[in-house]
């Protein structure tokens, strides 16, 4: 009897068993189905930018993915990082045939070794101050855009690693200064970087530097035309790329992430423009004009450099009249060797 009692209960269990697992298998396949539309479903919302339920309550902290940041992405690794590098490369390229086939600016009569006292010491810290600033910011960006393209592949990854994010922390803390730096210049010469008519002369002569008024001199006072344009430039431009920057830098107001993007665009946007515009300023310093670099080393320019370059400048300071006599506006008279280095020159 008990033999014919456990034999029952093994056919028995040997049959439910099946069935249960038949049963699990079923209604597991369903549930399995389920979720996964359940999980297309939130998927596309996701992607559609949908917003959904977070404790948080910043801006969009309900939003998994930005879907618009995408558009950010092309616009500038596709767009405009490229277009920078042509940017930035074609105006050294420029500058460069400048001096191979223009040549530099030089005096046309030779310096007297009278001085006059052009920038104040406090002038000149300014000056340096912001072109330090500008530099390092500029050297700072461009390897954290153009870093891992032309420096990575070449260094070991703890040295790139290192590299890129020193140049971010001195970006991000460095930018402000720049901010500052900017309201004392603005402060300090823009009354002296007013445009007026004797500009537009400039302007017409091409500021004497090339074709067939090279070597001419037109008129300017205290700036000429294409000082006020570079310090304008400087100012508008740098201003953009402030705000934008300090937008990026203290994300803790309400921006959201579009927000940050249009002003990382913006930030290169305005940052581009002011290196391509600074690469001629810096090439006029440097190579492009004799006499001009000393004047912000040491604070004094020669005064044949002031007649020839700023002479309504020379006239205010001296009293003295400076006559323009037709060879001098039509053509140059370099009738001495040029002298870049600043020492006057015995006769």
């Amino acid at each position: 009897m008990l033999k014919t009692l456990l034999a029952m209960l093994m056919v028995i269990a040997t049959c439910w068993v099946p069935a249960s697992v038949a049963d699990d298998a079923e209604s597991v396949k369903p549930s399995k189905e389920m979720v996964q539309l359940v999980g297309a479903d939130v998927w596309r919302q996701i992607r559609a930018g949908e917003e959904g339920y977070t404790t948080s309550q910043s801006p969009e902290h309900g939003v998994l993915i930005n879907t618009p940041g995408e558009t950010w992405f092309i616009l500038k690794e596709k767009w405009m990082s490229p277009a920078a590098a042509v940017a930035i490369f074609g105006s050294i390229a420029l500058v460069i045939m400048a001096y191979v086939f223009v040549g530099p600016l030089m005096l046309s009569k030779p310096r007297t070794g009278k001085k006059l006292k052009r920038w104040s010491r406090w002038d000149r810290a300014l000056h340096w101050s912001m072109a330090f600033t500008f530099l390092t910011l500029a050297l700072s960006g461009l390897m954290l855009v153009y870093g891992k393209h032309f420096l990575k592949p070449y260094v070991p990854e703890a040295l790139w690693g290192g590299i890129v994010m020193l140049a971010k922390q001195y970006h991000n803390y460095i930018g402000p200064l720049f901010f500052i730096l900017l309201i004392f210049v603005l402060l300090k010469w823009w009354r002296k970087s007013l445009f007026n008519k004797t500009d537009v002369s400039w302007f017409m002569k091409l500021g004497g530097m090339v074709g067939k008024h090279k070597g001419t001199h037109p008129s300017a006072g205290f700036s000429n035309g294409g000082e006020k344009a570079i310090y304008w430039l400087l100012i508008v431009f740098g201003a953009i790329a402030a705000v934008s920057g300090l937008i990026l830098d203290f994300p803790i107001f309400g921006q959201t992430r579009s927000d940050m993007e249009v002003s990382n665009l913006v930030h290169m946007l305005s940052a581009l423009i002011l290196i391509c515009g600074f690469v001629f300023h810096i090439y006029i310093g440097l190579f492009g004009m004799e006499g001009a670099l000393e004047g912000m080393v040491t604070g004094e320019v020669d005064e044949t450099w002031a007649k020839e370059h700023h002479d309504l400048w020379y006239e205010e300071v001296t009293g003295e009249k400076v006559s323009h006599s037709p060879e001098h506006e039509d053509k140059p008279t370099p009738d001495h060797k040029p002298n870049i280095g600043g020492a006057p020159l015995n006769d």
